[in-house]
């Protein structure tokens, strides 16, 4: 089992704006591009980068879908009490 990755997300606040980033994300739009643009959160002018983390540092719902993701693999859409993420493994 992994113990730590590296991610990136982008944090909206409904999910039908999470549905346009992910069919911008299919049209190749680049995900630090769109994390700078739309990210609700400070992370965003990284690109969304949120570093390294381990298991029961983020909340339940992002961290099971992080941890389940390939590098450079892009999650769907997660529900979490923050908003709505869409999340990518870096490493």
């Amino acid at each position: 089992m992994v113990d730590k990755i590296r991610c990136a997300h982008i944090l909206v606040a409904n999910e039908q704006q999470a549905k346009e980033i992910l069919e911008k994300l299919g049209n190749g739009e680049k995900f630090a591009n769109l994390a700078q643009q739309y990210s609700l959160d400070g992370s965003g002018k990284r690109g969304g980068d949120l570093g390294v983390f381990g298991h029961g540092v983020m909340v339940r719902e992002f961290e099971k879908a992080a941890f389940s993701l390939q590098k450079g693999q892009v999650s769907g859409i997660v529900k979490t009490q923050f908003g709505y993420h869409i999340i990518k493994r870096l490493e």
